[in-house]
């Protein structure tokens, strides 16, 4: 690290790590946790979490075996982006179901821990709403996006 950072460091990394895959680099794989625990100066935590983040946005898939390698698959938006798209690729409606979390697991091939946070992030901008023992429905249907 160049810069102290009490709070946040995993963030410094993530975009870091994100601007070196953007540019082409670790077509083949990122180097081991190990190794940017040394090129980075912090601890595994650190690195976890940085890149869980990179995976939660959809640029990092887990490899079991291997490690860390740059997402291969076509779709190049966020989970989170994903996951609001849902609504519309489902037509959803306000007051229906939203898929559980084991089915967005299935649907996109990530973790749970990664699911989670989409959902948090649906929630807070209040496009989904969390009854207890019920599950989630839609509370509010997402902004049309304009394309390019």
């Amino acid at each position: 690290m160049t810069e102290a950072s009490p709070r946040g460091t995993y963030l410094v990394i993530a975009e870091a790590l994100r601007q070196e895959i953007e540019g082409g680099r670790h077509r083949s794989g990122l180097p081991s946790e190990a190794d940017l625990m040394r090129e980075h100066g912090v601890a595994r935590n650190t690195i976890r979490r940085a890149l869980k983040m990179l995976e939660a946005e959809g640029v990092l898939e887990a490899a079991p075996g291997i490690g860390w390698r740059v997402f291969q698959g076509g779709d190049r938006r966020s989970l989170v982006e994903r996951m609001v798209a849902v609504i519309e690729e489902d037509s959803l409606a306000v007051g229906d179901a939203y898929p559980s979390e084991a089915r967005l697991c299935e649907r996109f091939g990530v973790s749970r821990t990664a699911v989670r946070r989409g959902l948090a992030h649906m929630e807070g901008t209040g496009l989904l709403a969390t009854v207890h023992g019920k599950g989630r429905t839609v509370r509010a249907l997402p902004s049309p996006t304009v394309g390019p």
